[in-house]
């Protein structure tokens, strides 16, 4: 039996599968092990280096699974959508009011609540995130 290519859903579920990947790789083993080993100013600076990067990937990747699933698997689309817009939110809103925060919390007690509330946040959305993508994946799967 020859090997077939796979149709738009089945890229569209590899491409949500390796965005959630690199999300979970980031999130469960990339951030933690900078804050315990490097020192705080030091992982600090290069997690703030680091998230641009982290959103732009995310937001391309939600976004490439959201067109390759549209035709054939439009309920894996519309989530991996949403996704793409909560990577948008966080890189174009979220993200500079926490590094203004963070910056500020240095002197300032209550910059540092919020900051703390911000970073809630962001993990809040991440969590969300990672939800949405998985049931696109659920979703995408039958149609591949």
């Amino acid at each position: 039996m020859p090997l077939s290519l796979p149709d738009a859903a089945g890229w569209g579920a590899l491409a949500i599968g390796i965005t959630l990947g690199a999300m979970l790789f980031f999130s469960a083993c990339v951030a933690p092990l900078v804050f315990m080993r490097l020192q705080p100013d030091i992982a600090g600076r290069f997690i703030r280096g680091l998230f641009p990067w982290y959103y732009g990937f995310g937001l391309i990747g939600s976004s490439l699974s959201a067109l390759l699933c549209a035709r054939t698997a439009p309920g894996a689309a519309g989530l991996a959508f949403a996704t793409a817009l909560g990577f948008m939110f966080a890189r174009q809103t979220l993200m500079p009011a926490i590094n203004a925060a963070r910056d500020a919390s240095m002197a300032d007690t209550v910059a540092a609540r919020r900051f703390e509330r911000l970073h809630r946040a962001s993990v809040a959305l991440n969590l969300v995130q990672v939800v949405l993508l998985l049931g696109a994946f659920a979703a995408a799967i039958p149609h591949t």
